[in-house]
């Protein structure tokens, strides 16, 4: 029923699937409309040259700017004749000096300066499709993932958007829900959604003295374990306390640059929350369901603020992502007693626990890269 309900929500909004392909393009590749032809090219020199084939840290940062360029928005403001921001629309990299700058955008510009490039080597592309085509193709490298849709033709941004429309994760929720309602129109059950991105994600700026920080134990696969461990107990900091929008995490322990696993505030509340409890505890395990809705809501998120009938739908230029490799685990220590359980609707899952005596030391670098000084 609760995966019903945010299905229902979320297809509100239609975004029609890629036509069977009927165009070759100069290079061999076939897809629906010969528009999308440039694409490939820059789908393969992103994969080579940006994320090298793996769900890098440029990946977990090309999707967090989708998120900070689109929701930089607000009809509100609109309605009282302010400025008030252009969707994705490429804002981020068009102003590269202004937005960046902004509190809840600190460490975006690595990202931006990563995708600038592209544009001068694609010139074909606008900044606004390469931010959301760039994470649609680098978040297939992560496993589990879905395909998510693309579509071309966004204009390039013509104002930066104002500050204070990224939520941040020490705002309250319902500061966080009425933002997205208004960034956006989407529900409290979409935010959760929306969230799932938070499995790839690390942090740099929430506690300044270490970087690189995932939000759970499994950074470099798109899996349901942030929503497991965002409910366990907390029993520390992976580095030090007192850092705003930072709540205790359940595995603090790291060795080296192998650090440990952060939770923040705005994940642990939204899990809590009697609005989205249910939908959050829902996920759990249930790798399908977590993936459509996070590709609905990405499909909602990626065209805000566009005249959707101008865009053309390149979303089979999208490689096929790879597939899911475990379904969610207790890390090795933990289990259903370590659960603060927040919805009494459903019953938890029941789930079993990794091998091992001692906590879950988390990796700093994807499997098959044993080295990665750059991530």
């Amino acid at each position: 029923m609760v995966f019903k309900t945010l299905f229902a929500l979320v297809s509100l909004v239609a975004f029609a699937q890629a036509a069977p392909a009927s165009v070759t393009c100069p290079g061999g590749q076939t897809t629906a409309n010969a528009a999308c032809c440039p694409l490939f090219a820059l789908r393969d020199d992103l994969l080579a040259n940006l994320f090298e084939n793996v769900c890098s840290e440029d990946v977990h940062e090309s999707l967090r700017l989708t998120f900070h360029d689109a929701i930089a928005f607000s009809p509100a403001l609109a309605a009282q004749g302010k400025p008030s921001g252009g969707g994705a629309d490429g804002s981020q990299i068009i102003f590269p000096t202004v937005e960046p700058n902004f509190h809840a955008n600190l460490g975006i510009s690595d990202s931006v300066d990563a995708l600038t490039p592209f544009l001068a080597k694609h010139p074909g592309i606008t900044a606004g499709d390469l931010i959301q085509f760039a994470a649609a193709v680098g978040i297939t490298r992560c496993p589990g993932a879905p395909r998510l849709n693309f579509l071309l033709g966004r204009p390039n941004a013509t104002a930066p958007a104002p500050d204070g429309l990224i939520p941040e994760p020490q705002d309250s929720v319902d500061m966080i829900f009425a933002r997205m309602k208004d960034g956006g129109n989407f529900s409290p059950a979409e935010v959760v959604a929306l969230l799932a991105s938070h499995t790839i994600a690390r942090s740099d700026h929430v506690d300044p003295t270490i970087s690189a920080v995932p939000f759970d134990s499994t950074p470099f696969t798109f899996d349901t374990q942030i929503f497991l461990e965002v409910l366990l107990k907390g029993v520390g900091f992976p580095g030090t306390s007192g850092n705003e929008g930072e709540v205790e995490s359940p595995l603090p322990i790291g060795s080296g640059e192998n650090v440990g696993e952060m939770r923040l505030l705005s994940d642990f509340s939204i899990a809590r929350d009697s609005r989205t409890a249910c939908v959050w505890q829902a996920f759990i395990n249930q790798q399908a369901a977590m993936s459509e809705a996070f590709k609905l809501v990405m499909a909602k998120l990626a065209v805000i603020g566009q005249d959707t009938s101008k865009l053309i739908d390149c979303s089979d230029v999208i490689p096929t992502p790879l597939p899911a490799t475990k379904g969610a685990t207790y890390p090795a220590t933990k289990s259903k007693a370590d659960i603060e359980q927040a919805c009494s609707a459903l019953p938890f899952p029941t789930l079993s626990t990794d091998p091992g005596a001692t906590e879950t030391i988390i990796p700093h670098c994807p499997p098959g890269l044993p080295n990665c000084d750059d991530f």
